[in-house]
């Protein structure tokens, strides 16, 4: 017996004592004394039997309460370990179910304006409720059930589902659901939302993982597609040199041996947009370009060529700007032609700066579009700069771009020095001028020059 219930014992006896006493000091008759103690004695019985049974149910609760909880607890450790939705769904189902004696249960998940059926026990119910409050007190939920109980299922404030149960199972039958029962089933949906954020996170951790894999591998083509090394070739330095925003990034450069080595082919070139749409873009023009050179001349028609190849290949907001240009080894002479692309820079021998401007729009953005192509001569001594605009358009921390005079001026001044040196005396500047801002755009250079006399 608890505290409550001697204190209870103690104050039923102290009333029986002044009853007695009163009694004693007005009846005179015995007889009359003995019924009334009777009734005294049977009253006090009978509030001894109601207190007994009074304590007996609370007890009886308290270990209801006590095994439901240690239940819920069993439950929070299995479906917290369960990584698959579909499990977990009819974990989460067949647990309200159990804990609350019910003769049916429905689960739904989903968010927006509608919830998903996802498991269902002991009848039917509908494929699609809306999200809202009026849905939960509506025999919409369970067709056909007498008693239901639904509780939402939410996260951070958000309803992510619906957990209904039906039909309690009692001796007569089936009867309504208590309140214990909705607070256990609002423990259970607040287990369930906790296990739903988990698989959320454990999913998202997974396509994470898949994420990285993929673009491990696209980056790894990509370092296959650009060039590992400058061709050898006489009378000439070359050099390229890539950097993307990202892991993956939409510049390319490539080197060519044209006409049985007489010719040297050089392009570089811009996908629109980063990451792996732009490096599969690049893919498609490094492919294109290289099928298109065993059949044609490097100009305008191939150019047409690739335009069509790339329009019909890639998405309506996707183009390429591409500068490319073949250059006869023996007489300096190179031709070239600029679809979109940033002007090239020659710099001659003697400083001055010529640039080398568009023949033509962007590859893909439109069909049947014509490219121009002009010539120039590499003397002794010049220097041909190509670049993609993640170079010129470095922005310093007030918004200034490092820009193409900044970059034509520090051409001029290098003719001494080895393109290598070239290379990072750029990289070098830009940097300094994005005075460490993150990269925005990829960054390429290929330079070529002609070795004085």
């Amino acid at each position: 017996m608890n505290a409550g219930s001697v204190v209870a014992a103690d104050t039923a006896a102290a009333v029986l004592r002044a009853e007695l006493l009163q009694i004693a000091e007005q009846e005179n008759d015995g007889r009359r004394l003995a019924e009334r103690l009777l009734q005294i004695l049977d009253a006090s019985a009978a509030r001894e039997l109601a207190l007994r049974g009074q304590l007996k149910r609370q007890d009886f609760e308290a270990k209801t309460r006590g095994v439901q909880l240690e239940a819920l607890y069993d439950v929070g450790l299995a479906i917290a370990g369960t990584l698959d939705l579909e499990r977990l769904c009819e974990e989460i189902l067949m647990r309200s179910v159990s804990l609350s004696d019910a003769r049916r249960g429905a689960l739904y998940l989903g968010g927006g304006h509608d919830l998903e059926l996802r498991r269902v026990f002991g009848g039917d119910a509908p494929a699609r409720l809306p999200l809202d409050a009026t849905a939960r007190e509506s025999a919409v939920l369970l067709p056909g059930a007498v008693h239901f109980l639904a509780v939402p299922v939410e996260s951070d404030g958000a309803t992510k589902g619906l957990l209904v149960v039906g039909d309690k199972e009692s001796r007569k039958g089936v009867g309504p659901f208590s309140t214990g029962d909705r607070r256990t089933l609002e423990l259970l949906a607040n287990q369930a939302a906790i296990a739903l954020e988990n698989l959320e996170l454990h999913q998202a951790a997974l396509d994470n993982q898949r994420l990285e894999r993929e673009i491990e591998l696209a980056s790894e083509i990509q370092r296959q597609i650009l060039p590992k090394g400058t061709p050898e070739v006489p009378g000439y330095e070359l050099a390229g040199w890539n950097r993307p925003a990202r892991h993956i990034g939409g510049d390319y450069y490539d080197f060519f041996r044209l006409a049985h080595g007489r010719e040297l082919g050089v392009v570089l070139g811009d996908v629109s947009g980063k990451g792996v749409p732009a490096a599969l873009l690049v893919s498609t023009l490094h492919s294109s370009l290289r099928l298109l050179l065993d059949r044609l001349e490097l100009g305008s028609d191939l150019f047409a060529r690739l335009n069509e190849h790339i329009l019909a290949s890639s998405s309506s907001n996707k183009f390429i700007t591409l500068f490319a240009a073949r250059l006869d080894v023996a007489t300096g002479d190179l031709v070239y032609l600029n679809a979109g692309h940033n002007p090239g820079i020659l710099v001659r021998r003697d400083g001055r700066v010529e640039q080398m401007g568009p023949g033509g729009l962007p590859l893909g953005l439109l069909p049947n579009m014509s490219f121009r192509a002009e010539s120039v001569n590499l003397a002794p001594g010049d220097l041909l700069c190509l670049y993609s605009d993640g170079i010129t358009e470095a922005a310093s921390p007030s918004d200034e771009e490092f820009g193409l005079e900044r970059l034509a001026t520090l051409l001029g001044g290098v003719a001494n020095d080895s393109l290598c040196e070239v290379v990072t005396r750029i990289d070098r500047e830009v940097s300094a001028h994005a005075a460490g801002l993150p990269q925005g755009d990829d960054q390429t250079l290929l330079l070529l020059r002609r070795n004085p006399d």
